[in-house]
């Protein structure tokens, strides 16, 4: 439903409505109620394959209407913004045509599944913004304040000349033995496994806060556990065709180091998300489960005063805090979302690019597949020969 607001509608569709588009649906439906927007997003429609299950969706998540084909959502005319929250196998399809039917879009991440579909999502942008389109890849975590708040201090050279940054992602519903073989497990449709759904997120982050590109990389992966029994309760088994856990390491183009952990497999983590960047003059280092928290090392004060302390970012002054509770009244994951609809819509309204970009999606992609290329190449296991 239309927010009681003098201002133009902006009429939203979304493709997908499983874990993300229930957590798009959320940003959307709050966005407008703690934000003063000069547009106000309209839930027109959500779009999934099963009618009896997109018709429930509908009713949950708070959407006026359903379709059962992407191409006839792109095609209505009181939708104007597509969101896209489908498997990665179908993103480069829907983006373009979207573009190219004069829609603006926003697109889960990772962008693609290749490196090819991201740069063709590219030339679509990048033809579609000198019609007046625009286009997101969704990096929701941007949009945590603390991370916000990070990004700025770095900008600003709290910590000096940057070193290191470390990152980790660790889950663990990879480890049930009862898991079924998900969509998620297979390449052709989620393209990588822990690496694009994890990775992604830190590899961005990195380069997000750094305000520098990963110029080399090395990496290696394990799947391990080979095989799956198919959801489809026959009881057969199907091959796992991504990765369960990487690790990698790289380097920015300051020559500061870099390395990742991203893993399904970390028995007791559930979404653990940590990163941390040293530098000359100090620190930086978040944890997802702290979220509004940044922990700060400031290196230009004496010795004896040394030590992490702790800043809780709920001020009205932090990033995106105006619109929600007084100091120390903390947010969660769900803001995340609020936060990325709200700088989308404004950058429509004002006509400006919007961050992070399907370029910044495709840079992202660029890096994961190079990493997918080393760890192949150290798939080999050689025995180390011990000396006696």
């Amino acid at each position: 439903m239309p927010y009681s607001t003098s201002a133009p509608t902006l009429g939203v569709g979304m493709v997908g409505y499983a874990f993300m588009g229930a957590a798009h649906s959320q940003g959307w439906r709050t966005v407008g109620r703690a934000f003063d927007l000069p547009l106000s997003p309209v839930m027109a429609a959500v779009c999934g394959r099963d009618q009896a299950a997109v018709n429930a969706a509908a009713d949950r998540l708070g959407w006026a209407s359903a379709e059962t084909d992407w191409r006839a959502l792109i095609a209505r005319d009181d939708i104007q913004l597509v969101d896209i929250c489908s498997p990665g196998d179908s993103h480069a399809e829907i983006a373009i045509a979207a573009l190219e039917a004069g829609k603006h879009v926003l697109c889960e991440k990772p962008l693609a599944n290749t490196v090819a579909e991201a740069e063709a999502m590219v030339a679509a942008a990048t033809a579609a913004r000198a019609r007046g389109q625009l286009a997101m890849v969704g990096f929701n975590y941007r949009r945590v304040p603390a991370l916000a708040q990070a990004r700025k201090m770095i900008a600003e050279g709290r910590i000096g000349t940057l070193r290191h940054v470390r990152a980790v992602y660790l889950q663990d519903w990879g480890a049930d033995p009862e898991l079924k073989l998900v969509w998620r497990l297979r390449k052709e449709t989620a393209g990588s496994g822990a690496l694009g759904d994890l990775g992604a997120h830190v590899v961005d982050l990195a380069q997000h806060l750094s305000g520098e590109l990963i110029t080399g990389i090395s990496g290696t992966a394990e799947t391990f556990v080979k095989e799956r029994e198919l959801p489809d309760g026959s009881g057969r088994l199907g091959q796992v065709t991504v990765d369960d856990a990487a690790l990698f390491t790289g380097r920015l183009a300051s020559g500061a180091l870099a390395s990742f952990e991203v893993s399904r497999f970390a028995t007791g983590r559930k979404n653990a998300l940590r990163i941390e960047l040293n530098g000359s003059d100090g620190s930086l280092a978040f944890d997802l489960e702290r979220l509004n928290e940044l922990e700060f090392y400031d290196n230009t004060q004496p010795a004896t005063e040394g030590g992490f302390r702790r800043i809780l970012v709920t001020e009205p002054d932090h990033p995106y805090l105006e619109g929600w509770w007084p100091a120390g009244h903390g947010l969660g994951y769900e803001h995340t979302f609020a936060h990325q609809a709200r700088d989308l819509v404004l950058a429509i309204a004002e006509g400006t690019d919007p961050e992070p970009s399907f370029v910044d999606g495709l840079q992202v992609q660029r890096v994961l597949s190079a990493i997918e290329e080393s760890a192949a190449k150290n798939a080999v296991h050689t025995p180390v020969q011990t000396v006696e």
